[in-house]
């Protein structure tokens, strides 16, 4: 799952898909409404890229974390955020049995769930395919041509 351009931004319901960097900020579209925001450098914006979810052994990226859900529900909605938190706390040690209870609050788990069926809603949850994978295909497409030295540019002669 890619969420490279995917942005939660403070202050403002649902996430937001990166468009254009401005020199003062950038512009963001909503995937709620499809709506386009200009947001400047002050904001408080989150990539999802970068969030991380506490485990007892270290820290856990959130796109492996979505990739676990739709794993689980086959690429399908997950429960609903507004559930109750005993069945929400619940459902997230299925996902990840080892995921720190001190440090991952109830909300973070709410917010996780609900970021995850948007982008389900969305058609973005999707396999992520493999580097190693994505190589290979490029390198089956274009066989490798031969490769020429670029010529040799002949000195000046001085007189």
């Amino acid at each position: 799952m890619n969420l490279e351009k995917i942005l939660a931004i403070s202050g403002k319901p649902g996430l937001y898909v990166l468009r254009v960097q401005t020199r003062t900020g950038f512009v963001a579209e909503s995937l709620l409404d499809g709506k386009k925001i200009t947001v400047n450098l002050k904001s408080n914006v989150s990539l999802l890229s970068e969030i991380s979810i506490y485990t007892y052994e270290g820290e856990k990226p959130l796109a492996e974390i979505m990739q676990k859900i739709a794993d689980k529900e086959n690429k399908g909605q997950a429960i609903s955020h507004k559930e109750d938190n005993a069945k929400l706390t619940a459902y997230f040690k299925e996902i990840l049995p080892d995921y720190d209870e001190e440090r991952v609050y109830p909300s973070d788990i709410k917010k996780i769930l609900n970021w995850y069926n948007m982008l389900q809603a969305k058609g973005l949850v999707v396999d992520e395919v493999p580097v190693a994978e994505e190589v290979a295909a490029v390198v089956e497409e274009n066989p490798a041509a031969e490769v020429k030295a670029p010529a040799k540019k002949a000195k000046a002669k001085k007189e």
